[in-house]
């Protein structure tokens, strides 16, 4: 092989690895920014027991432990260590949105409650239209059916259907007696 030919397969075959490796980099530049763009689900986490500002009212000092348990549901957090308290921790993240969270405490003295504490509480129709927000309208089909409608969708009963034989007066035995 002469040296010219072989100079001019060294440049060719240096000139496609520079080509390749540029269009790697710019490939992954060009990756980069539709990433950037796409990004993956991340489902609302709701934890704990959420307490609304009308619950939070209707708690009056002196209520039994079983009356605040009827109206806020089972603490969050009972510990053996402050058997005198309950705290009910709520928290809701959704992506994009800053996270919420609340604590609401119930101190006892004996079976008797004798103080609330709570952050600032949402109303109920106020904590609704929070998990609405950022929703796209009409995504969520109506749950009513019309008049007619219901009457479209009625299905005829089925046939009644056979009586049964009746059943004999005495079944043979489980075990043959051999």
């Amino acid at each position: 092989m002469s040296k010219s030919l072989l100079r001019s397969i060294c440049l060719s075959l240096t000139g496609v690895l520079l080509v390749g490796l540029t269009a790697c980099g710019s490939l992954d530049q060009a990756s980069n920014r539709v990433l950037s763009v796409v990004t993956p689900y991340k489902i609302d986490i709701v934890q704990g027991n959420f307490v609304s500002r009308e619950q939070a009212a209707a708690i009056k000092e002196g209520m039994s432990r079983l009356q605040v348990r009827e109206i806020l549901g089972t603490p969050l957090l009972v510990s053996v260590f402050h058997a005198n308290r309950w705290d009910y921790v709520f928290t809701f993240q959704r992506q994009g949105v800053e996270p919420q969270s609340r604590r609401v405490t119930v101190f006892f003295e004996g079976d008797r409650m004798t103080k609330l504490e709570a952050d600032a509480l949402p109303s109920e129709a106020e904590f609704v239209a929070s998990l609405d927000s950022g929703r796209k309208a009409g995504t969520v089909p109506v749950l009513e059916m019309s008049e007619e409608r219901l009457k479209a969708t009625a299905v005829a009963a089925p046939p009644a259907a056979k009586p049964l034989p009746p059943l004999p007066a005495s079944y043979p035995p489980l075990e043959s007696s051999n």
